[in-house]
């Protein structure tokens, strides 16, 4: 794993059960909703999907997203919204971090040790 973005104080979350290579993420879990803080040691392709609304902050890089076959790039400090029910696929890139909120709480799980 690359250097470490997040404080401690994330760290000591959950980490989220996503069996994706180069994927790691700390979960935040409420009632209602769902937020990771995630980080990627390489390029990630992420196949056509749809669930929840999601809401994600870029603190670093690059991540390429088509939101309901509409194609844009978002890089360090972007924001980007893609609507409950929309089918998208993304690219992200080695070295990628975001803050994701996600509008369902059960879209991962912690895992188990």
């Amino acid at each position: 794993m690359t250097e470490e973005i997040f404080p401690e104080p994330i760290r000591i979350l959950p980490e989220a059960d996503i069996s994706i290579k180069g994927v790691k993420a700390y979960l935040f879990q409420s009632d209602d909703h769902q937020i990771l803080f995630m980080q990627f040691t390489e390029n990630v392709e992420l196949p056509e999907h749809a669930h929840g609304a999601q809401a994600g902050f870029v603190l670093e890089g690059r991540i390429d997203l088509v939101v309901e076959g509409k194609s844009q790039t978002y890089t360090t400090g972007d924001r980007y919204f893609i609507p409950a029910g929309a089918k998208h696929s993304a690219k992200a890139y080695k070295g990628y971090a975001d803050i994701t909120f996600f509008d369902e709480p059960g879209r991962y799980s912690a895992k188990k040790d």
